[in-house]
This record gives structure tokens, sequence and C-alpha cells, in this order.
């Protein structure tokens, strides 16, 4: 098995974060650092460590979803100091770790794991996992608003994938818009809105996959069952994941 695979099956990081770990000198194979890519271990015979640590395949694949709040840094350090999405897993014996991001200030659903293959899964672009938000946004949205935003909209020179919007309702200047995507640009869906003249003054992601918020409130947590991180993996590697479009 390639090293940084293992890497990210044993829940160190994902595939790409573990990569670049081995690039930066801190894996080492049987007592002998790694900086290259490319080498094959062995499960159970070779010595793998990270930061002089060992690591072990040994540890039960978790998975959680969080509704995250807003002003939250969803990583697990943060230079500036700003609290992160491990304050709400203080109590959890397992690494965890956000499965992508979520930005800043915005809410809602994130998943945090310990099993970088199930993470490499869910964020690859490949196997676009469709994202479904609430955007409440200041103004009115118009019927050629909605198949602006459906038909794809230019950000940073590059045009975004179709979309499906769904006007929820509008009243006094404010407008309530569900729109689902596959991708995950930073900022996308805020940056969607301003391409046609709206600005987003709040947001929520409401589902990833089949995985809906459901009744989870802000700051609360649900471990999920092996049955769903199952579901997960297989929808995941089949390529088929869906929404409630």
């Amino acid at each position: 098995m390639r090293l940084q695979r293992y890497l990210a099956m044993c829940g160190v990081a994902s595939r790409r974060k573990c990569e670049e770990m081995i690039l930066r000198g801190r894996v080492s194979v049987n007592g002998e650092v790694v900086k290259t890519m490319g080498i094959i271990i062995e499960e159970g015979i070779d010595k793998v460590e990270v930061d002089k640590k060992p690591i072990t395949s040994n540890s039960t694949p978790v998975c959680y979803m969080l509704y995250k709040e807003p002003s939250i840094v969803s990583t697990c350090k943060d230079p500036q100091g700003r609290p992160t999405v491990m304050k709400y897993f203080q109590d959890v014996k397992e690494r965890l770790y956000p499965v992508g991001r979520l930005d800043y200030d915005t809410e809602g659903l994130l998943l945090m794991t310990n099993d970088g293959m199930l993470a490499n899964s869910l964020t690859h672009p490949k196997f676009e996992v469709y994202k479904t938000y609430t955007a409440f946004v200041r103004g009115s949205i118009m019927p050629s608003h909605l198949r602006k935003l459906e038909r794809g909209i230019e950000i940073d020179g590059i045009k975004t994938s179709r979309a499906h919007v769904q006007l929820i309702k509008q009243d006094s200047g404010r407008s309530e818009v569900r729109i689902t995507i596959h991708e995950g640009k930073n900022r996308q869906v805020r940056k969607m809105f301003l391409a046609i003249g709206m600005r987003v003054t709040k947001l929520r992601r409401e589902q990833i996959g089949f995985l809906s918020l459901g009744n989870l409130k802000p700051g609360q947590r649900r471990k999920l069952s092996i049955h769903e991180v199952n579901r997960l993996l297989d929808e995941a590697k089949a390529g088929n994941f869906s929404s409630s479009r």
C-alpha cells in the first residue's frame, strides 16, 4: 500500500495533507525519514511514524455530523486564535478533523471523522457530492436571477456547474433561496449571488448527500451509525450521490 494512502486510512489526515506531511519530512518508515512519494509499505510489518509518533490502523472509523455555528473556524487549529470546531469534540477520544470546510461566517452541517479514506471520498471533485444550502438574501430575487444561478455563474474566471435553485419565500426586501451544488470552491454560494448583484446575509448548509441536519440545533452533534458511514463510503465510491432535489 502506498504510504500516503496508509496514513489517510489510519485517519492522520486527508491523502493530500498526508502527501504534504511526507514532503515536509514529518513521516518516517522503519526509522528513516521519507520525503518522496510512491513509497510502498506493508501494513503490520513496516513501522510508520508521524512527528515521531507511531501510526496504526487499529482505530475504529467514526464520523459525526455537526451543526456548526457561525464565527467558528472549521479547522483543527487557527493561527489567529479563533474558536475552532474542535471545541465541540473535547470529550471524544478519537483524533477527528473536518471533512472539507464550511466558511467562518456560514453555519450548518459539517462532517467530522478520523477516517482519511472517507474524508477523501467525500471531498474529491470527481464524486460530485451534492450539498444543499439555504441562503437568506437582501433584495428581491427575480426568475431571471434563478435561471442564471441554475445555468452556472462565472466566478474568478471559471464558470460554476449547473445548480438546482428554488425560491422559498420573499417579503420585505428579503429572499430565502434553497440552492444545491456539488462543487466546493471558496465561498462559492456567496460569490454566486454577488455575481447577480445580490448579497447573502445568512447562509446555512442543510444537507450533504443523503444526510441532513434534521433536528440538530446550533452547536449540537450526532454520531453516525455504522450503516450511515458505510452508505457514505458506498455511495461516494460509486459516484452516485444524490440529494433530495
